[in-house]
């Protein structure tokens, strides 16, 4: 100890740490095992977020790492609490998030004798994080708070747990703040900058492929010059529609779960490909099927923030150290030494995306396309939109435009629940924006509740529900597989617009697309969260595809 520090418990060291690392956000669900720090966020300069649900707090962090580029912060109890927020852990581990989740445990005298609500960290979490540790002494409290900003930032970046026992919460030490530790991005050598300008300059049917995190406006910037110089087609990841303006020339669209089959075919007969931020994974390549794995495939230019094993099936031709800001600092002012020979291809693209995310009208009394279409035209360009999975995003991942400074925060590992946190998080985080969740009637209610949390806090964001009573990705899959055999994916759904209102929420339901435009103005124009009730007509599963469509698909009809 030193006496020079004023005495604190450990609880206010934490808290305190919290805010020396410009923390100004922590979302949780309070719990006997963390009180002392609890009771320092009192009179803290950090905002705690009371949720219904450790899931849902923990995904509202989430979302908020992915919406600020800084760790979110999450607060747990231990046992069932901790554990009920796993499931942010994952997505945040395969979407490269920084996340940090404290989680108070049991006093240290009674651990390893099975008590109350006792669980192991590492066996529990560590598969899902990127550092799991115990703080044992309050003392070293600004030591591991450091390390976990650090590590959840650095390199790929993802989720870190810390375990806090009661007892060494209440402890007081004399001890000082740290600082925020540095976050390298990496960088491009001159001889690798050669080198990709070689392969570059060498391509003929070159496709930019941009995912992963550590995405900055620089970053953004400077790649959207490099590309309008040479007129480079670029694509996007899975639910990474917001790293490249979707109104550029060069933008061709997304790939992954619900993308263009003409895309797939680009990416199948490019020559050189270059992906910023994640290598190509088995979503973006339909199962690692649209490149070839014999050696004929196209060059790759890999742009990693952190090494990663050689690939096996689609080698690198060259792999680049670097954040994507680090980047795109380095290719922002490549020129082509002349005209570049796919300039009409990647028009053709441009053209061939446009047609793709334009709605074709349906015969349904409420055209989801048309429903969309007005949502796009509404929406600010700077808005923020969430969604989690199933086949309802497939509407909003094909049919709004995610504009310069819009953002869309979307589980890319497939998990459901995640819309309405993320919705929450991203509207108080940014309250002079408009924030939009889509979600499936299956996937609202497994965190609905947080409607309380958004409405205790005065957060105003807007919900739209597509109910079309069942799980409509998996029924898609057994109408497949299984035709005519329908089997566990059925649904009994509430009375979604008397559901918002109970928690205070503006709702309505509309049943047919004359009635959308005035339910959007009359939502938008509430003050309060809002819930659109939208009634999908029978059958509809998602664009373009219908219950009897697949049975007659699948009878050869």
């Amino acid at each position: 100890m030193n006496p020079h520090h004023p005495a604190r418990t450990g609880g206010q060291v934490l808290i305190d740490q919290l805010t020396a690392h410009g923390a100004d956000t922590v979302y949780g669900v309070p719990g006997e095992s963390y009180l002392a720090a609890l009771d320092a966020l009192h009179d803290a300069p950090v905002r705690m977020v009371v949720c219904r649900h450790e899931g849902g707090a923990a995904y509202m962090a989430e979302a908020h790492g992915k919406l600020t580029g800084r760790p979110g912060i999450c607060f747990t109890t231990r046992g069932p609490g901790a554990t009920n927020a796993l499931v942010a852990l994952h997505t945040a581990h395969q979407d490269a998030t920084p996340l940090i989740l404290f989680i108070g445990l049991v006093p240290r005298d009674h651990t390893d004798r099975h008590s109350f609500q006792e669980l192991d960290l590492r066996g529990t979490f560590g598969a899902s994080a990127k550092l799991v540790e115990t703080i044992e002494d309050a003392a070293r409290i600004p030591e591991y708070v450091a390390r976990a900003f650090a590590v959840a930032c650095s390199g790929r970046p993802g989720p870190v747990v810390i375990g806090l026992p009661e007892d060494m919460l209440t402890d007081v030490v004399h001890v000082a703040d740290v600082r925020p530790l540095p976050v390298p991005d990496g960088g491009v050598a001159p001889a690798e900058l050669d080198r990709f300008e070689s392969l570059l300059a060498d391509a003929e049917r070159p496709l930019v492929v941009l995912g992963g995190s550590r995405w900055t406006p620089a970053a953004r910037a400077d790649l959207r010059a490099w590309a309008e110089a040479w007129s480079l087609p670029v694509a996007v990841d899975f639910r990474c529609q917001d790293l490249y303006d979707n109104e550029a020339e060069q933008y061709v669209g997304h790939l992954g779960y619900g993308r263009d089959d003409r895309l797939a075919a680009r990416l199948r007969t490019a020559d050189l490909l270059i992906t910023v931020g994640a290598a190509p994974g088995d979503v973006t390549t339909d199962g690692f099927t649209l490149l070839p794995h014999d050696g004929t495939g196209p060059r790759l230019v890999q742009v990693l923030p952190e090494a990663q094993p050689p690939g096996v099936l689609h080698p690198a031709a060259l792999t680049l150290l670097a954040a994507p800001e680090a980047f795109g600092t380095a290719v922002r002012t490549l020129r082509p030494a002349g005209p570049v020979p796919w300039a009409l291809r990647t028009k053709q693209d441009r053209a061939a995306h446009l047609a793709f995310r334009t709605p074709a009208p349906d015969a349904d009394p409420l055209d989801l396309g048309a429903v969309f279409a007005a949502l796009d035209a509404a929406l600010p360009a700077d808005a923020v939109v969430t969604f989690g999975a199933g086949n309802h995003a497939i509407w909003a991942q094909r049919f709004l435009t995610y504009r310069d400074g819009g953002r869309q925060l979307a589980p890319r590992n497939g998990s459901m629940g995640y819309g309405i946190p993320a919705a929450v998080a991203a509207a108080l985080a940014h309250p002079g924006r408009r924030v939009v969740s889509i979600a499936g009637d299956g996937c609202f209610l497994m965190n609905g509740q947080e409607l309380a949390t958004a409405v205790a806090e005065g957060a105003a964001p807007l919900i739209l529900v597509l109910n079309n009573a069942q799980y409509g990705t998996i029924r898609q899959h057994q109408e497949q597989a299984y035709p005519g055999r329908v089997s566990g994916t059925a649904l009994g759904n509430p009375d979604f617009a008397a559901y918002a209102r109970a928690f205070g929420a503006h709702g309505e339901t509309v049943t047919a697309t004359d009635a959308f435009g005035p339910a959007l103005e009359r939502a938008l124009a509430c003050g309060t969260a809002a819930l659109i009730e939208l009634k999908v007509t029978d059958g509809r599963l998602a664009p373009g595809i219908t219950v009897a469509d697949l049975r007659k698909e699948t009878a050869g009809v």
